[in-house]
């Protein structure tokens, strides 16, 4: 009997504020465990998460508080746009 490939979780959050940052930062990252907490935290609070795993490998690179680089943007730009409009329909439901 064949086992299937077991592919290990991994997290990237981001946070963006145009008052503060230049460009979006890695404020958490991690594999595993860690990963599992990050989106634990993320339910928590309503945040929504985005699957995208080329993403996430690209964005596994960069270290804790770095901001994205700029070939990124476009990539991370769709991302904030899938949670603007995630929040969007949040809201109509709520209403």
């Amino acid at each position: 009997m064949k086992r299937g490939k077991h592919v290990r979780k991994e997290a990237i959050a981001l946070r963006y504020d145009e008052k503060k940052d230049s460009a979006p930062r890695v404020v958490a990252k991690g594999k595993g465990k860690v990963a599992e907490t990050i989106l634990e935290k993320a339910e928590k609070h309503g945040v929504p998460v985005k699957e995208d795993s080329a993403l996430t490998e690209l964005l596994g690179e960069l270290d804790f508080n770095q901001t994205i680089p700029e070939d990124l943007y476009q990539a991370v730009a769709e991302v904030f746009a899938f949670i603007y409009n995630m929040d969007r329909e949040f809201e109509k439901r709520k209403d």
